[in-house]
């Protein structure tokens, strides 16, 4: 019989999972806070303003720099970025 076959301690489990409970809601915090906090969206304004003024700079029509900063700022938006990947993996 190999390791595979046979069951896992129970009070192992408990105490991975205990740890995980323990760290998961602060680890969310974080990231939430890195994704959507004050400093990360005067950046992310920022970084759209910049392209939109680039763009402008360059010559394009107001129709195009809108398209391109619309899709620009999708690009930036992490929860977007994360469901295009869920639905590439499904196809």
């Amino acid at each position: 019989m190999n390791n595979h076959d046979t069951m896992p301690d129970p009070q192992k489990i408990k105490e991975i999972l205990d740890v995980i409970a323990e760290k998961i809601p602060g680890l969310l915090r974080t990231l939430s806070d890195l994704l959507y906090g004050t400093k990360s969206a005067k950046q992310y304004a920022e970084a759209a303003a910049t392209f939109y003024k680039e763009l402008k700079a360059a010559g394009m029509t107001d129709q195009q720099v809108f398209d391109l900063t619309r899709q620009y700022m999708s690009t930036l938006n992490l929860g977007n970025l994360m469901g295009r990947v869920n639905i590439n993996q499904h196809d």
